[in-house]
């Protein structure tokens, strides 16, 4: 495999679902030292174990996906998957370090906790909740994820969630539903905070707000909606233009902590909104593509989003301008987006079963070379016009070539 190559690996599986590991995973289970027959091989294991873990792969260079065929005999199956992501190469490991298969059920939608609690998945009729799990194996942390005995009985039953979010602080969930239901609850306890009935048609995309008093909710078509997760009420309607359908929204902290929100239009164009006022303040085209996935980096500065046509494109978040492109990133559309913790790296998802991690760094434009031939011609040009007797001589010569040619 070329090396070049190696930050977009194919799996198997199209995905649907993106996020980084968070960092502090407790240990699970760990094996036990080897017993010696004297102290002093005791103390030489000890040390060995004690050096080795240290080399272990930290907790946030870890990727899930999930994703699958659904439950026809499509002969794809649906997982949730676990790769590493490695940030001296800025690649990804070319096999998953774990897989867990999830028999007929595909999981369509996945929020990862954003503490060490595990992630949630929505299928066809439920959702369901996964936990870490880290081992200590042959002196290094071998993490995996596994279907936890937990269930939620709020969420037995309810159909298709097509929207999933945790808080920042990661106290508060909310789900929504294809039904148009959006439920909210409190984190750990599953305490129903309030529903909406009919928030939405289609309830499609959730995001909090950094300090988590708002929660800003799309449909499948209209205005979009932010509500006060305290007190349950529509604090603000935002509303469309012209032909505009809000396909996905996210909070962003932009200069001195000011608090704006970025709504993707599925057509191309980004609005950004004022909080305060809920006006708009932007709005942007960017792509003549269709945006299929959006997500804001965790320092606010940057954008991301991807096209139907499989591009990637990242933006600064003052001014909507764009940072850099990277065309045909997938050979298909793309499902997720997600930065990473430090907001250096943006790891995306296809139909085409690949993932990718693309580094954020601004590409300078090189000066194309026609553009430095057509500068040298129309300065020669410029030349000759201002020297009456030098454009004779070439005017001369060109006829004697041309009449040469003929």
């Amino acid at each position: 495999m070329e090396a070049e190559a190696l930050n977009h690996i194919k799996y198997g599986i199209p995905f649907y679902g993106i996020g980084w590991v968070p960092d502090g995973i407790p240990l699970t289970s760990s094996e036990p030292p080897e017993q010696e027959n004297n102290d002093q091989n005791d103390q030489k294991t000890e040390t060995e174990t004690r050096t080795e873990s240290t080399q272990s792969v930290p907790d946030s260079n870890h990727i899930v996906l999930a994703g699958g065929g659904g439950e026809g005999n499509s002969g794809v199956k649906n997982a949730v998957v676990l790769i590493q992501f490695h940030p001296a190469s800025t690649s990804i490991s070319h096999e998953p370090v774990a897989k867990l298969g999830l028999g007929s059920d595909l999981p369509y939608r996945m929020a990862v906790h954003p503490g060490a609690d595990g992630l949630i998945c929505a299928f066809p009729e439920s959702c369901s909740w996964f936990e870490w799990e880290k081992e200590l194996k042959e002196g290094a942390h071998k993490l995996s994820v596994k279907q936890s005995d937990r269930v939620f009985k709020q969420l037995q039953d309810v159909g298709q969630q097509l929207a999933l979010a945790f808080n920042k602080e990661g106290s508060v969930l909310a789900t929504g539903g294809e039904d148009g239901n959006l439920r909210v609850f409190k984190w750990p306890s599953m305490e129903i905070m309030f529903t909406e009935a009919q928030a939405h048609r289609t309830v499609k995309q959730l995001d909090f707000s950094h300090d988590g008093k708002f929660l800003v909710s799309l449909g499948q078509s209209g205005p979009g909606r932010v509500w006060d997760v305290t007190s349950a009420a529509v604090v603000a309607t935002l509303p469309t233009e012209k032909d505009e359908v809000f396909c996905a929204g996210k909070f962003s902290l932009v200069n001195n902590g000011i608090e704006v929100l970025h709504l993707a239009d599925k057509d191309g164009i980004i609005v950004t909104w004022n909080t305060t006022t809920w006006r708009r303040v932007r709005s942007k085209r960017i792509t003549r593509d269709g945006i299929t996935a959006f997500d804001v980096s965790a320092d606010g500065k940057l954008l991301a989003c991807g096209t139907t046509a499989g591009d990637l494109l990242i933006l600064k978040s003052a001014g909507l301008r764009i940072q850099k492109v990277v065309p045909k990133a997938h050979s298909g559309f793309v499902t997720a987006l997600s930065f990473s913790h430090d907001s250096r790296v943006l790891a995306s998802t296809s139909m085409d079963s690949s993932a990718r991690v693309s580094t954020l760094e601004e590409v300078k434009k090189s000066v194309s070379l026609w553009v430095v031939i057509l500068i040298i011609l129309v300065s020669i040009l410029a030349y000759f016009l201002n020297d009456p007797e030098s454009w004779t001589m070439l005017k001369s010569e060109l006829e004697k070539v041309y009449s040469s040619w003929r």
